[in-house]
């Protein structure tokens, strides 16, 4: 029997995008764009006979901007909302305010380049849509059913896996943390309860281009250390957090007693760029027992490998539960590969990580 195809809305002013868009979705078996308008209004009506599985929005449109159609629609009639924004600085400035007002996803308008870029853009789009599709936006469990997806590249197209981990003499902890579908809130909710002396943290985000900057200078205001997008080079010191940049890989390395990140370019990885899969397995091989590691909610099993290298090289490891996940994908896949030391709610992760990164 058939599997019914999941049911898409686009809404976004530009007649081209949403052509390219619905072009885009549409090649993927498992979905379907069932609707398109041109604005909030007219979705506004369609909404009125027919609830898609998930709606793609534009922010900047006319008649009614989608930030307001979204906080609007999240008070009356909850659905899982994607946004698509321009890369501009107040296009990913909104975008981050849309994941406050309950949006679930970000991604980036497609646009023409080469060959390479338009197939990564229709992963990368396609597969935050069916993320979307999966999350709670209602209280009450959503079950992720397991689903073929193409073959991905692993943490071998960046980092190759290391024989034994480097004999580490520095008693300092470094932490390394993997989100996406839901990250944003959880990580706000996990670094607003970190301590000015925290142990230095690098995190995976799932997030496009452009948008992690705005994303880390939301988390620096709200905190008590230090949030920033990470440059390469960048060190991970007590207090402060690093946010990989969209589209680019960060790995932890080490030199001497310093723990610093390298960002580049690389291939998606476990379908992902930033990918949790790289960090996780950087951290196994230059940090080792000094590392602590923590997946969080997101779809897909991004993340899942690089632990299960953390864990045999002695890191201590943490997944979010299910019941605090928005979506158990990563965590739970990574709880499968027997990778995970223990499984906490989200409002213990922190006070957790801390304990277990005190020198010593």
């Amino acid at each position: 029997m058939e599997e019914k195809k999941l049911t898409v809305m686009i809404v976004d002013d530009s007649a081209v995008v949403r052509q390219t868009m619905k072009d885009i979705i549409s090649s993927d078996p498992m979905l379907e764009v069932a609707a398109t308008a041109a604005d909030p209004l007219i979705a506004a009506k369609k909404l009125e006979s027919f609830i898609p599985d998930v709606i793609v929005l534009d922010i900047e449109m006319p008649r009614m901007d989608g930030l307001t159609f979204l906080r609007r629609l999240m008070n009356a009639h909850p659905v899982p909302v994607v946004i698509c924004s321009s890369k501009t600085e107040d296009g990913s400035q909104n975008a981050i305010h849309a994941l406050e007002y309950g949006a679930v996803e970000i991604i980036q308008k497609p646009k023409m380049g080469t060959k390479q870029f338009l197939e990564e853009s229709k992963v990368t789009i396609c597969d935050a849509v069916k993320a979307a599709a999966y999350t709670k936006v209602e209280k009450k469990p959503v079950l992720i059913t397991q689903r073929t997806v193409q073959p991905k590249l692993t943490a071998d197209a960046v980092l190759s896996k290391g024989t034994a981990p480097l004999t580490i003499d520095t008693t300092d902890k470094v932490v390394v943390i993997g989100a996406s579908t839901g990250g944003t809130e959880a990580l706000r909710e996990f670094i607003e309860q970190l301590p000015v002396d925290a142990p230095g943290i690098a995190i995976v985000q799932h997030m496009p281009e452009h948008f992690t900057a705005a994303f880390a200078k939301r988390l620096d205001g709200l905190a008590r250390v230090t949030v920033k997008e990470a440059a390469n080079n960048d060190s991970v010191l007590r207090g402060h957090v690093l946010i990989a940049p969209g589209n680019r890989h960060m790995l932890l390395k080490r030199s001497g007693a310093r723990y610093y990140v390298e960002v580049r370019e690389g291939p998606l990885v476990s379908r992902h760029r930033p990918s949790v899969d790289v960090l996780f397995r950087s951290a196994a091989r230059y940090a080792g027992k000094n590392a602590i590691g923590v997946i969080m909610t997101g779809m897909g099993d991004d993340g899942a490998r690089g632990m299960a290298e953390m864990h045999e090289s002695g890191s201590f490891t943490i997944a979010q539960d299910e019941k605090s996940c928005v979506v158990f994908g990563m965590p739970n896949e990574a709880i499968k590969r027997g990778g995970v030391d223990e499984v906490l709610s989200l409002d213990r992760i922190a006070g957790r990580v801390l304990e277990k990164g005190q020198r010593g």
